[in-house]
Parts: structure tokens; C-alpha cells; sequence
């Protein structure tokens, strides 16, 4: 496999707050990657340095061998990243037929329909609603909108934030389901994710971050099995 991410000494701010510090980690092509670690280690930030919308103060991002830091989410996405970020943001006010085709602006084109009943074919349910507005749907009928309007844009690599969090168990179960299943279309994917232990078990290689810092990386059957992780996050 080559290396489709690699994030150097990264550092973001948030005003005077330094919110990630020195921050490395790299993605390879077609696997999945976890980012764990309690709230506030800097995990979401990471993210959305990644993705554009947060730009760092130094540091630097490569993605299929081209720096990219201080590109534009709408060139990312063009590149092929897609983020769903914490919380779904989906537009309330509007279907969720038309969430949907907003993912597909920056990249699909003419594939955007045979793409969007490639989604309402895996997500019945989103089918059922493409007339709905989006601020209606239950808390899991959103998150599964949201990813749905990132994987409208064919990402190469899929960015996910806390997909599981507000969650009933049983959704969560079919979320993580689903990340398995766009992993096995060939897709990348870097998870975020306070799940810690469905995390671990979806991943290849996982990095925890503890106050902004990576504390722990490394192969996620390892650090499953590390005693510190398992006292802090496991229960164990």
C-alpha cells in the first residue's frame, strides 16, 4: 500500500489557543484509520485542519503526494476528501434529496444520479424521505444523510467525526456496518471517534491523542491491548 495522507508536526490554533500540538500521522491507501481520545485531545481539530476549514498554524499536509495545506474545502473536495463533520450539519430547511446533491457539486458531475440511487439503494430508509426536510429525521436517519452527501462526491478519502455520537447502540451498530461496507468499496477512511472499542475493532491502525498531542500509535489489535488505553477508555 502507498501513502495516501501524511500529516507533519501539525499545530492549529484557535485564537491564542493552541488546540493541537505537533501532531503526525499517517493514512495508507484503502485502510481505515482511528483517531481516539477523550473530549477535547484535539481529534475533531485535527480533522478539520485536514479537511480546510480549519488552516494550521504550521506544520504540513500532504494527500497523493501533493501538500495541500492551505487549500480551499472546496479544492479538497474536488481532490477527493470528503468530511462529515460532528453533529451531521445537514441544511435543515432543505430535502434530503437535495443534501444529498449538494455533495455531489464539487466532483460528481455526471454521475450525480446514477450515484444518488446508488444511495437510496443502500439507504431505503433515505429513500422513503428524499422529500423530507432533512431537520426532521431522527438523529440516526441524519447521520446516515450526512455521509450519504460526502459519499456523493466519490471521495477517495472519507473524513469521518464522531458518527456514532447521540446515537442509540442499535444505530450505532449499523453506522459502523455501513463504514465497513464503503471501506470494502475501496474507499479510505479516517474515523474519529469517542467510541473507543468499536473504533479499534473497525480499524487497522489507530492514534490516541491526548491534549493535542498523539500519545499512542500503532496497529489498532495493539492498542486495544495496551493497558493505559484500556484503563482510560475501555473500562478495563
Amino acid at each position: 500500500m502507498s501513502t495516501l495522507l501524511k500529516v507533519e508536526d501539525l499545530y492549529v490554533n484557535y485564537g491564542d489557543f493552541e488546540a493541537v500540538h505537533g501532531v503526525s500521522l499517517e493514512v495508507e491507501e484503502g485502510e481505515i484509520v482511528a483517531i481516539v481520545g477523550a473530549n477535547g485531545a484535539g481529534k475533531s481539530t485535527t480533522l478539520r485542519a485536514i479537511s480546510g476549514l480549519t488552516p494550521p498554524r504550521s506544520g504540513a499536509i500532504s494527500y497523493a503526494g501533493e501538500r495541500v495545506d492551505g487549500f480551499s474545502p472546496k479544492d479538497l473536495v474536488r481532490r477527493g476528501i470528503a468530511l462529515v463533520l460532528e453533529g451531521r450539519q445537514l441544511f435543515p430547511e432543505m430535502t434530503v434529496e437535495d443534501n444529498l446533491l449538494v455533495g455531489a457539486q464539487a466532483r460528481a458531475g455526471s454521475r450525480t444520479r446514477s450515484n444518488l440511487d446508488a444511495m437510496y439503494q443502500r439507504l431505503p430508509r433515505l429513500a422513503e424521505r428524499r422529500t423530507q426536510l432533512a431537520g426532521t429525521l431522527s438523529g440516526g436517519e441524519q447521520q446516515m444523510a450526512a455521509i450519504a452527501r460526502a459519499l456523493m462526491s466519490e471521495p477517495r478519502l472519507l473524513l469521518l467525526d464522531e458518527p456514532s455520537l447521540g446515537l442509540a447502540p442499535v444505530i450505532v451498530q449499523q453506522i459502523f456496518d455501513w463504514i465497513r461496507d464503503i471501506h470494502k468499496t475501496g474507499t479510505t477512511v479516517l474515523l474519529v471517534e469517542q467510541n473507543v472499542a468499536a473504533s479499534l475493532q473497525l480499524a487497522r491502525h489507530a492514534y490516541v491523542l491526548a491534549e493535542g498531542r498523539v500519545a499512542l500509535h500503532g496497529p489498532a489489535e495493539e492498542i486495544a491491548r495496551d493497558a493505559g488505553v484500556r484503563q482510560a477508555y475501555l473500562g478495563a
